[in-house]
């Protein structure tokens, strides 16, 4: 059997790979290697495995996708334009690659709907927007964004919109109502949508993991709007300090790209994911400003010199992290690498890593377009 992973020679796609070629299935990849990602003038990664077949193109050209589908038993579609803060002055580029691309695969996917086996699509927590909270007297409660005036006095945490009390954050089923607050947010809920419809509609079995915060080695270091873990990497790697936003407190879930990966096998091979959203994540929440000093610590840096800025981005959120019971209940699925190893795996790679610190330029682009206040 073989699988097409589009943008299948990045970060989780590379890993994807590596996983289900040990299955014993042939993989074939469409990616486009784009600069802010693998660099100018970039080749074949290293990393990708010499079984890979590698096809470069891009998702929104009908004639590569159908080549690269061809022959193909199963479609993983993971290439996509990343980057919250960017997309917010990036929209058409962002739009195009990420729901027209989508558009285009799903019109090829059609066409061999009679051969295609499976479709998984990669969704993202973005689309939650806030996360879930409960209020000691009014109850669970799902907030829209903090306000500006409330987030001008410094004041981060979420409180009731009824009575105004300090809530306190509880995991996020997938039931949750969408909140998308970026253009990177609403492609991905473009994404997930379109592929469960089509699916629907052409029956072909098809399942939309909704990705917490991914960490791990081949992570883009030289890319300042990839993950939080990756970006304090390269500025420590190159004797900076990490910058964070508001007061480092607010948490995300992060789980390990390996585990990310054997979710998507999971689902892949288990008819019980067919036509389902599910969240995957380790269900337990961590500070950005904590992983920022485990990394630091890992690396032999200092933890006292972090630039806690005080100061907040457009469509930030403060904490989100998954209730992980669906996944666990359809495909018995449970994140099983700690964040101290996951941590330690990444720093062992990122040491011997070169990378460019370019996260003042990106901030400075945010500040440009007025994004931060």
């Amino acid at each position: 059997m073989k699988v097409l992973i589009t943008g299948g020679a990045g970060f989780i796609g590379s890993h994807l790979a590596d996983l289900i070629l040990e299955k014993g299935y042939e993989v074939r990849v469409l990616d486009n290697l784009d600069p802010q990602v693998h660099g100018t003038n970039a080749d074949r990664p290293d990393y990708l495995a010499p079984e890979v077949e590698l096809q470069i193109g891009d998702v929104r050209n009908h004639d590569d996708v159908a080549r690269a589908l061809e022959g193909c038993e199963m479609l993983v579609h993971f290439a996509a334009a990343v980057g919250v803060g960017q997309s917010m002055y990036r929209i058409e580029h962002y739009t195009s690659v990420n729901s027209l691309g989508a558009s285009v695969v799903l019109e090829e996917a059609v066409k061999r709907r009679d051969t295609l086996r499976k479709m998984l699509v990669a969704s993202s927590m973005s689309i939650y927007g806030e996360g879930m909270y409960e209020c000691p007297k009014c109850g669970r409660y799902a907030p829209r964004l903090r306000p500006a005036s409330q987030l001008s006095n410094h004041e981060w945490e979420v409180f009731c919109s009824k009575c105004n009390s300090p809530c306190s954050p509880v995991s996020v089923p997938e039931s949750k109502p969408l909140y998308p607050t970026s253009i990177y947010a609403i492609n991905k809920r473009d994404h997930e949508e379109m592929f469960l419809a089509i699916g629907e509609a052409y029956d072909i079995p098809a399942v939309a993991m909704r990705f917490f915060n991914v960490y791990g080695t081949r992570q883009a270091l030289s890319n300042p709007y990839t993950g939080v873990g990756a970006i304090f990497a390269s500025r420590l790697l190159n004797n900076n300090p990490p910058v964070i936003f508001e007061d480092g407190k607010q948490s995300r879930d992060f789980i390990h790209v390996k585990d990310i990966v054997k979710a998507c096998w999971l689902a892949l091979e288990n008819p019980a994911s067919d036509g389902n959203v599910l969240n995957i994540g380790t269900g337990h929440p961590t500070s950005v400003l904590d992983i920022g000093q485990a990394i630091a610590r890992e690396l032999g840096k200092s933890t006292d010199n972090f630039i806690v800025r005080n100061e907040f981005r457009a469509g930030d959120i403060r904490h989100c992290f998954a209730d992980t019971s669906h996944a666990e209940e359809l495909l018995e699925f449970k994140a099983e690498i700690s964040f101290e190893d996951g941590v330690k795996d990444l720093c062992k790679w990122v040491e011997s890593c070169t990378s460019s610190d370019l996260v003042e330029t990106a901030t400075n682009e945010l500040k440009t377009h007025g994004l931060t206040k």
